[in-house]
């Protein structure tokens, strides 16, 4: 039966400890493409801290039930009850008991693509959130941990690889027939959510590990037959994310093997099975003839994040899933610390912090707003969100902010002793920081519970006579769904003064005492800084490195962000300098395009960016992100009311032109001196000449003119590698109609046999900002090439349309509306949460201009208007139209 398509709220306020408890389970799974047979044997005891007396009740989702016993006697009909989502034994005696249960599955009719699932003839599973409960009954929630053995069994021929959790025990033919099986034992308490499986015809590469302590760890990454050679770098990944985490936070591996499974149909981006990790194929691939950098550097930071999740996830889990923060956030913040280290640390916290505002900060400010650590919902699935992850790693960075690197250390030190086999929550988490380092977190844990983006007023007042300089800073936090009233946040505001020289000046406060660190600590919705001995007007740098994640507004004149941009110590800030006045100008150009009048000059902006190409002591990759103009969507949030994406678009457009007009001379110099020298790298250095390169390329032929479509059309030609292949072919597509057609085909008929780069193909294409857009994208649902089955298909052509295609999503029209309502339509039978997460770029459907944000409400109504929603896209659509 399949449960209840009208989930009742949960909340965190209901939690209470499980009835009973799970100490063992014992499967035994013999895998068939239609009728695969799971019977489980869960040893069980009465949980003291639960009701006494209880009944047994687990979860179940679209399963066959065959038969169940007790202590290995077979239950009798009147002594269970089984509903859509539910197996309950009435009355069993209230102590440490055998429940055996079998159960009967069909992989092959899975398009849900959670439980157990047959993925290009390979069998393998997905059971975070609740995946565990479509294979067989059980207390499918995080807090119930348990030691797993699994045996599998299959057809040879048909799954010659079979693949679980944990170490391996035994494997061998079962005799007289064509069958075999291996057992896999988990020492390590987990819960259901952590369980996998693998069956199938797979290629393998190898390779070991020595931890710190001398212990060698087997390495195996496997993929689809022919496709080895595309997984060493995952593989070399791995192995410095092991050494890491070993150096970093003193995490060292716990079992004998660590398996890494790569699948071609996979819902999310990866998943931190323990020791069998399960990727989405585009996460391990990579050639340089197939991949591009942002796809390798993808592979590096996902391949951590899934493996550092053996301790920050895995060893210590979370007690429910409104502390799915603890886990995501706090992974989140570590993988982006190793990729940092890897790379260059300024360039990755510039893309993490667009990352954030591009996703997170229009989650904040619409009717899809919710805490990092939520108090209700209605299906989990949606949960999994730029707010958990990338605003919870935001969270844990201000922490080591404001504790400094020892302190932090120090808690997560305390966190890994105290809390090891636990099923923690964020409060957990907290007081190990506060314990270690003797302070009090309990304000600072708002972070958790305030949904919204706190915005900060900064003003600046230099007494030359009294030789002071004082710093206004006011603190608002916007009303968000169900959170009417906000509390003043604790917000660590990282600042520099920056001298008439360009060098950073003592910041002494008028106490005496010094800015420790240069971080203020702004606790109050008014509060004012005073700095003393301050002989010179300085220009006030603000919210350095991002160490806080709030919207600022300042009174600093353009002119002091064209200092910045110059001079800034600070590479983030010197970037963000630039950045704001670009977003200035485009807010300004949009109202001028939609009045009628003329465009404002961008000399501001042409001063700041010549500088930034001409300085040769500048990073290649952080000149190439200095170059990247704020996004249609970054101009759409700032505007934040009546927006009218065709406007954003005509003045982002004009602006690149002038740019490319302005800067040409420098912009054609940085490109011949980035010309590549060697066969390609993926390495960090390389990369940023590369991107450098690249962004040159793309400024120089936004100016429309023949010598830069020209240099597009011979980088497109000359090009020995994805990265600048695709960059010239994105270029062609946005720039040159009369050669995109051409260019389009070369690349399709090159690649047409390789899905992960058809689906670049297909998601550039969608991505057009061209009145034709929309009918090209409902003819490619057509292609051969495409599948509504396949997620990463699906989110390429139909995601990249709505997510990164403004104009056409949001035609006047209603056309783009109405596609992607239908797309959800279409998908929520077959796979839920893709559809739920299509439906999730009505997010900001409020602030458009009447017209649009009419049409986005009656696509929305209509998908809410359909009989027999599923729960994923239900909760999507209900909490999108609640009054604001």
């Amino acid at each position: 039966m399949p449960r209840d398509a009208v989930p009742q709220p949960v909340r965190l306020s209901d939690y209470r400890p499980p009835d009973w408890l799970v100490d063992t389970v014992h499967l035994d799974v013999r895998l068939h493409p239609t009728a695969t047979r799971i019977l489980a044997r869960l040893a069980m005891r009465p949980n003291p801290e639960g009701r006494e007396g209880s009944p047994i009740v687990l979860d179940g989702d679209e399963l066959s039930l065959k038969s169940i016993a007790l202590d290995g006697t077979p239950l009798a009909g009147s002594a269970y009850v089984t509903t859509a989502g539910t197996l309950t034994v009435l009355a069993p005696p209230q102590r440490a008991l055998t429940l055996e249960i079998e159960t009967v599955v069909d992989p092959s009719a899975n398009t849900k693509l959670m439980g157990l699932y047959r993925s290009s003839g390979a069998y393998c599973t997905q059971c975070e959130a609740e995946g565990f409960r479509r294979i067989t009954y059980f207390p499918d929630r995080p807090d119930v941990l348990a030691v797993y053995t699994t045996r599998i069994e299959a057809e040879r021929e048909e799954a010659p690889v079979l693949l679980a959790n944990g170490n391996p025990v035994e494997s061998g033919a079962v005799e007289g027939t064509s069958r075999h099986y291996a057992i896999w034992h988990d020492p390590w308490p987990k819960p259901s959510y952590l369980f996998a499986l693998v069956g199938g015809r797979l290629d393998r590469i190898s390779d070991h590990f020595v931890t710190a302590t001398g212990k060698k760890v087997e390495l195996g990454i496997y993929v689809e037959p022919g496709k080895t050679e595309r997984a060493g770098y995952a593989m070399d990944a791995l192995k410095r994310s092991m050494r890491w985490d070993e150096e970093v936070f003193g995490c060292e591996y716990d079992l004998d093997v660590f398996n890494i499974v790569a699948v071609a149909d996979f819902n999310m981006g990866a998943m931190e099975n323990k020791g069998l990790n399960i990727f989405n194929d585009k996460y391990v691939l990579a050639s340089p003839e197939t991949a591009t950098d942002a796809d390798y550097a993808n592979i590096e930071g996902i391949i951590a994040h899934e493996y550092f999740h053996n301790w920050t996830g895995n060893r210590i889990t979370c007690r429910d899933w409104f502390q799915l923060c603890l886990k995501e956030g706090l992974t989140v913040f570590r993988d982006q610390e190793f990729s940092s280290d890897q790379r260059s640390r300024p360039v990755k916290r510039i893309s993490d912090v667009r990352l954030l505002k591009g996703h997170q900060f229009p989650e904040d400010a619409g009717p899809l707003a919710h805490p990092v650590r939520p108090s209700t919902y209605r299906e989990i699935n949606n949960f999994y969100t730029a707010t958990v992850y990338e605003k919870g790693a935001e969270v844990v960075r201000m922490l080591k902010t404001l504790l400094g690197e020892e302190g932090f250390r120090a808690g997560m030190d305390l966190y890994f002793d105290r809390h090891d086999g636990d099923a923690a929550t964020v409060e957990d988490f907290l007081a190990c920081f506060a314990d270690a380092n003797g302070v009090d977190l309990s304000r600072f844990a708002l972070w958790y519970a305030q949904s919204g983006t706190p915005h900060l007023a900064v003003s600046g007042h230099w007494d030359a006579q009294a030789r002071t300089y004082r710093l206004d800073v006011v603190q608002t936090l916007p009303p968000t769904p169900g959170q009417p009233e906000k509390q003043s946040m604790v917000i660590p505001l990282a600042l520099g003064l920056v001298g008439p020289d360009g060098n950073d000046l003592p910041m002494r406060l008028d106490d005496g005492t010094n800015a420790e660190r240069g971080v203020l600590l702004v606790t109050q919705p008014r509060q004012s800084f005073v700095f003393r001995d301050v002989a010179e007007r300085p220009v006030a740098s603000l919210n350095r490195g991002f160490s806080a994640p709030v919207k600022l507004t300042s009174d600093l004149t353009t002119q002091d962000l064209v200092f910045l941009a110059r001079h800034d110590a600070d590479p983030f800030n010197r970037f963000d300098a630039a950045q704001t006045i670009a977003l200035a100008h485009l807010v300004e150009a949009t109202a001028a395009r939609r009045t009628g009048r003329d465009l404002p000059s961008p000399a501001a902006l042409v001063e700041a960016l010549g500088a930034t190409l001409s300085d040769a002591t500048l990073d290649p990759a952080f000149i190439a992100q200095a170059l990247s103009l704020p996004s249609e969507s970054d101009v759409a949030r700032e505007i934040a009311d009546d927006v009218d994406p065709d406007a954003i678009h005509d003045a982002r457009q004009a602006l690149r032109r002038a740019l490319s007009a302005a800067l040409t001379p420098a912009l054609e110099g940085a490109y011949d001196r980035h010309a590549p020298t060697g066969a390609y790298a993926p390495d960090a250095a390389s990369a940023g000449r590369r991107a450098l390169r690249n962004a040159c390329l793309d400024l120089l032929a936004a100016g429309g003119t023949a010598p830069g479509l020209a240099r597009a059309l011979a980088h497109f030609r000359d090009a020995d590698n994805m990265t600048d292949r695709f960059l010239a072919l994105s270029v062609l597509a946005h720039n040159a109609p009369d050669a995109r057609e051409e260019a389009l085909a070369a690349f399709y008929e090159r690649f047409r046999d390789d899905p992960l780069v058809v689906d670049k193909w297909l998601a550039l294409q969608a991505q057009i900002a061209e009145p034709g857009t929309l009918e090209r994208v409902r003819g490619l649902t057509g292609h051969p090439a495409f599948s509504w089955g396949n997620p990463n298909r699906v989110r390429s052509l139909v995601g990249s349309f709505a997510g990164a295609n403004q104009t056409q999503f949001n035609r006047a029209d209603g056309a783009g509306h109405d596609f992607v309502a239908d797309a959800v339509l279409e998908l929520d039978g077959r796979n839920p949460q893709v559809a739920a997460r299509l439906l999730a770029a009505f997010k900001s459907w409020r602030s458009l201009e009447p017209g649009r944000r009419a049409s986005a409400e009656r696509a929305l109504r209509r998908v809410a208007a359909k009989p027999g929603l599923s729960p994923d896209v239900g909760d999507i659509v209900s909490r999108s139209l609640e009054p604001a």
